[in-house]
C-alpha cells in the first residue's frame, strides 16, 4: 500500500495531549500567489543551492501542531497568534474553533 502526503506527514508526528485550536482556511485557488505563500509558511519550502541543500521548516512542522487534514490544523494555545497574524497578513478566510487533542487508548 502507497501512502500519500498526509498520512506520511501524520505518521511523523508525535503524538501529543494538550488544548489548543483547530484552525482550518480557504485560500482563493484562483489566487496562485496568495497559495504559494500558505503553503510555504505552513509547509515550508526547500532551495538548493548548487551542491547545499536548505530546508527552511514551516508552521506545520512547530512542537505541538497537528496537520489534521486539507486546510485544517491543530495549534496549540501558544502559537495560535503566530497563525492568525499570518492568515490575517494575508487576508486569508479563517476560522478558529477551541479543541482538545489527545490519545485514546483502546483495549
Amino acid at each position: 500500500m502507497i501512502s500519500g502526503r498526509s498520512v506520511k506527514r501524520a505518521r511523523q508526528q508525535r503524538p501529543s495531549s494538550r488544548e489548543g485550536f483547530i484552525v482550518t482556511w480557504d485560500v482563493d485557488s484562483r489566487d496562485a500567489a496568495q497559495c504559494a505563500r500558505v503553503r510555504r509558511f505552513i509547509f515550508g519550502y526547500t532551495l538548493n543551492g548548487g551542491e547545499k541543500r536548505y530546508r527552511y521548516p514551516g508552521f506545520a512542522t512547530r512542537d505541538g501542531v497537528r496537520y489534521l487534514g486539507q486546510s485544517v490544523l491543530f495549534v496549540p494555545i501558544d502559537l495560535l497568534s503566530d497563525l492568525r497574524e499570518f492568515l490575517c497578513s494575508q487576508r486569508v478566510d479563517h476560522v478558529v474553533t477551541t479543541a482538545w487533542l489527545g490519545s485514546v487508548m483502546l483495549s
